[in-house]
């Protein structure tokens, strides 16, 4: 009979209210090891790496310290400017699309038609599947031989049909349709989880009102959905800054550069031209541009979330 009290004074172990520090201490020294490896590896490492963005080192030799000359060349490069430029229209194109499409897509096949399940499906495949993937299918499809074209000779645009991926003026566009296609799932999937906290009986109280259908989506449904629509953009601008496969597979940053972006200019500095240093220093100029236009997101959304 007393040898589990016995025990539980030997472990300094307490059941109930009155629990020992040991108890509570515990998990967190078992917590140590995974933090300091996420640390270690989130962390320490990335920290390392930049510092060779103030090196001139090429990969192979020792790193000579140059101080701030890469972000001096970074400034006054017309390529990286431009990729700059590209990355930030791109991002800021994307995601206005992307969660425009998304929350009408979430509207529609929240409730009303049966085969939304199926639907819902379909529309959120394109997150799943590989982003090289995604984009080879639609390097086919912009091909100069390829459905696209075709199909505007079918229905008489031959005029319209050009080479796609080629063209200075619409390669970059072409990497937009597909950050479009493949993230408009994802803010769907997001939206249609905003959604489902939004209760019926409230939409029904102001339809017997009289209120129109535009009138409750502005005033009970946009609201509501304000946490959602905030980790939706907040996602899809990371997503869109950081975008490089797609780059890669359609048109390679081509041609003449106008399609480049920071992340195919980190690609092709480091392990292209060899310039590990000044590719580290594009990296972390990226890195400090998602940092900061997310936390601004963030900070701007959360204060418009607590005004609605």
């Amino acid at each position: 009979m007393h040898e589990p009290l016995q025990h539980v004074e030997e472990t300094g172990i307490r059941i109930g209210p009155g629990r020992s520090r040991s108890r509570l201490a515990a998990p967190l020294y078992w917590a140590v090891p995974g933090v300091a490896f996420a640390v270690a590896v989130h962390f320490v490492l990335v920290g390392a790496g930049a510092v060779y963005a103030f090196t001139d080192w090429n990969g192979t030799g020792e790193a000579t310290w140059i101080g701030l000359d890469n972000f001096r060349e970074i400034v006054h490069s017309v390529g990286a400017r431009s990729a700059l430029l590209n990355t930030i229209v791109l991002a800021t194109v994307s995601v206005v699309l992307a969660n425009v499409i998304g929350l009408g897509l979430a509207l529609g096949l929240h409730r009303t038609i049966r085969s939304r399940n199926f639907l819902r499906a379909v529309f959120f495949a394109p997150v799943v599947l590989s982003s090289l993937a995604v984009s080879y299918i639609w390097q086919f499809i912009f091909d100069a031989q390829g459905p696209l074209n075709r199909f505007l000779a079918v229905v008489g645009l031959e005029s319209w049909a050009r080479p796609w991926l080629a063209d200075p003026t619409w390669a970059k566009w072409t990497v937009l349709v597909v950050l479009v296609w493949q993230y408009s799932g994802l803010a769907m999937a997001l939206y249609l989880a905003g959604l489902q906290g939004v209760p019926e009986e409230i939409e029904e109280a102001a339809a017997i009102d009289g209120a129109s259908t535009l009138r409750r989506f502005r005033a009970i449904i946009l609201p509501l959905l304000a946490p959602a629509m905030t980790t939706s953009i907040t996602l899809t601008t990371v997503f869109s800054l950081r975008v490089f496969d797609q780059v890669l597979a359609l048109t390679g940053g081509g041609p003449a550069d106008a399609s480049e972006t920071l992340a195919t200019q980190v690609y092709k500095q480091t392990f292209v031209s060899g310039r590990f240093g000044y590719g580290a220093a594009l990296a972390l100029v990226l890195t400090a541009l998602v940092a900061c236009v997310s936390i601004l997101q963030l900070v701007i959304l959360r204060n418009r979330e607590k005004r609605l």
